[in-house]
């Protein structure tokens, strides 16, 4: 009865899922509910053959499978290509020069980024270098809110 049903009206079953994914799609932007879709498409394709319906489940999991492996790859990184090569965030201060603000104390002051910005900082080794105002540093790392500097002397950049 329920295999009669399906052969009758797989039809519905396939559209229904491709506007399932199509809809999900819509809200992940990753292409692999497209990718489902597509293969939901193949589906339904084979639904207006005399296939059984657990055969037309297998056409639409390959077809899905092969897009998501063999389509969805390049897809996405044709879509990056474009892309900003920019840094932000953290990783646009890593390597950054500037100048000391402040004298250290106990290995801790403030630093002015050659981008204007002025950040609390901490010194890698404060033991072997004291910094004094007008020092030129580099941003090693950010931790936290805090940059972690060292000497430009010291740094290969």
């Amino acid at each position: 009865m329920l295999i009669e049903f399906l052969m009758d009206y797989a039809w519905v079953v396939w559209v229904s899922l491709i506007l399932i994914f199509l809809v999900i799609e819509v809200f992940t932007l990753d292409f692999t509910f497209l990718m489902l879709a597509l293969g939901s498409v193949a589906g339904l394709a084979s639904s207006f053959t005399p296939l059984n319906f657990w055969v037309q489940i297998v056409i639409a999991a390959v077809v899905a499978v092969a897009l998501i492996f063999a389509v969805r790859p390049p897809l996405l990184r044709r879509l990056g290509r474009g892309a900003d090569p920019t840094l932000s965030n953290v990783e646009a201060l890593l390597g950054k020069p500037g100048t000391v603000a402040t004298d250290f104390v106990a290995g801790n002051g403030y630093v002015k980024l050659s981008n204007g910005e002025t950040w609390t900082a901490r010194v890698v080794d404060h033991s072997t270098h004291p910094l004094a105002t007008g020092d030129r540093v580099v941003v090693i790392s950010i931790d936290g809110a805090t940059a972690v500097v060292a000497p430009a002397e010291r740094t290969a950049l």
